[in-house]
């Protein structure tokens, strides 16, 4: 963007919130962003197929050319979806002081998708980047964590492993706990990542890049721990798109065009293994530009973070088991309250009356040195009364605990 015409660029803590959606300048004058993302098949030649995934597909080209030729900085981005309003958290905020100034200048996510207190875990970003939210996570993990970045774009991996060395002795770490390696989401293993070897996977609004989402989402399932979580902030649509705008170069580097139908995700998540997919917030993203507008229709287009944990006990619907959750108060940044989705909102030290799958998150996952769970699921007492407040638009402020009973 002009610097006249982009809003003021905040970096939201552990959440993902999207605002206006409007181009800078007049599309029209860039006919190479303007060509269909099939058009650059043509030069594509036969690439290989990987069980029956066909890698000539021309999302990648497109993709790679955006955010590694078209995209010099953050500035160059055509939309202002990727702002914020809110400071971020003082843990996030103290992490980002610590992030080098050429990373956070090429950096094209949406919001910080990070959760706090996450010391020596082990972390993947997915469609890393420049690496902002790498730095981030590896300041965050500390030297007994481990973070690792996967990015298909060579020009981003140049800035990102640039500032590695330095970084590590700024912190004072005895050894890197930072890498990044060049691979695609879809192939995580390809790229060096180890089934069941990850703690917390996250994703800045990368996925809608992807054309094979289910795949993505299977290799995030396979590569984390038992307890482990996917935690990552998206774009998503109202209805499936049509091919126009699915392969519009504009809306694909923009994050819109690859959006998928949020009751499609859902479907994919539990196909994976996903199976209870815990909303976080959820933002509008408005069109405002004329031409594409014209392209969307009636479509409408959602910001949503997302958490989604590996558990063995997870069950498709939420089951009642007479368990109650106590949060301790321990989670940085969030003394008195402790937001683990639209609706749960926990107070410290208030018993909450809770599904066998929020008690399984609570108790079992990464989360668990901060919960006290009590009860266990010998006994069932049919379906859990699930009443959700309705998506929320900001995070928890430390002042509203939720109702009990509530899943």
């Amino acid at each position: 963007h002009d610097s006249s015409t982009r809003p003021t660029q905040v970096f939201f803590g552990g959440t993902l919130t999207m605002m206006a959606f409007r181009l800078a300048r007049p599309l029209a004058r860039s006919s190479t962003l303007l060509r269909p993302a099939s058009s650059l098949m043509s030069s594509a030649a036969a690439a290989p197929t990987t069980e029956g995934f066909n890698l000539s597909d021309g999302t990648y080209e497109s993709v790679q050319n955006y955010y590694g030729k078209v995209l010099g900085s953050s500035n160059d981005l055509k939309t202002s979806a990727c702002t914020t309003i809110s400071r971020p958290s003082p843990s996030i905020m103290s992490a980002l002081n610590q992030v080098p100034q050429p990373i956070t200048d090429k950096f094209y996510g949406c919001g910080t998708p990070l959760p706090t207190s996450i010391d020596g875990l082990d972390v993947l970003d997915l469609g890393s980047g420049s690496g902002r939210d790498c730095y981030l996570a590896a300041a965050m993990v500390g030297p007994t964590g481990s973070v690792t970045g996967v990015d298909m774009t060579q020009e981003q991996l140049d800035t990102a492993t640039e500032h590695v060395t330095d970084f590590t002795k700024a912190m004072g770490y005895p050894k890197e706990n930072l890498r990044f390696v060049k691979g695609m989401i879809e192939f995580l293993g390809d790229a060096g990542v180890a089934p069941n070897s990850i703690d917390l996977a996250i994703s800045n609004c990368v996925i809608n890049l992807s054309p094979n989402k289910e795949k993505v989402l299977q290799g995030v399932y396979d590569s984390l721990r038992e307890g482990g979580e996917f935690y990552f902030s998206d774009v998503y649509c109202d209805r499936r798109l049509p091919q126009a705008v699915r392969e519009h170069d504009v809306m694909l580097g923009e994050c819109l065009g690859g959006a998928l139908y949020v009751e499609d995700f859902r479907r994919i998540c539990a196909k994976v293994g996903f199976l209870d997919v815990r909303e976080l917030t959820r933002e509008t993203i408005t069109v405002n530009d004329p031409e594409l507008e014209a392209l969307c229709g009636q479509a409408e287009f959602v910001s949503i973070t997302y958490r989604c944990f590996k558990l063995k006990e997870m069950e498709t619907l939420c089951e009642d088991y007479g368990q109650v959750a106590y949060y301790k108060g321990t989670i940085a940044d969030h003394p008195h309250t402790y937001k683990l989705d639209d609706h749960h909102i926990f107070e410290k030290n208030r018993p909450m009356l809770v599904c066998g799958n929020t008690a399984a998150m609570c108790g079992q996952s990464w989360l668990a040195p901060h919960f006290e769970v009590v009860g266990d699921m010998n006994t069932h007492y049919g379906l859990f009364d699930c009443a959700p407040a309705g998506p929320s638009a900001s995070l928890d402020k430390g002042d509203a605990p939720a109702a009990a009973g509530c899943c």
